[in-house]
């Protein structure tokens, strides 16, 4: 492994590994306030939802998604998820790789 590599961070690592996604993104030609609604009530609502809508038809939603649970993106849309959706998503994945309690004799 070549020093660079060393000291590349996690997040360039996965940003690296399927980089082109963005440019393919439904949302790059879309102003990014749309998508970092501020707060999650009221007018916000509506904001979400048209986040949301435009990730629907997105080729690279799931890449879109990989790339904000991989890199703890905690504000905005981002894969079709609001941020309490990606929160839930983080919970039950960190859930799921906790290794069962042992029971003593």
């Amino acid at each position: 492994m070549a020093a660079t590599d060393r000291q590349m961070s996690r997040s360039d690592r996965v940003k690296g590994a399927r980089a082109d996604w963005k440019a393919q993104a439904a949302c790059r030609a879309i102003t990014p306030d749309l998508f970092f609604p501020l707060g999650s009530t009221g007018d916000a609502v509506d904001q979400i939802k048209a986040a949301k809508r435009v990730c629907q038809g997105c080729p690279v939603c799931h890449e879109c998604l990989r790339f904000a649970l991989e890199t703890n993106q905690e504000a905005g849309v981002w894969g079709g998820t609001s941020e309490e959706e990606r929160r839930a998503l983080r919970r039950t994945w960190r859930a799921g790789r906790r290794l069962p309690a042992t029971s003593s004799p």
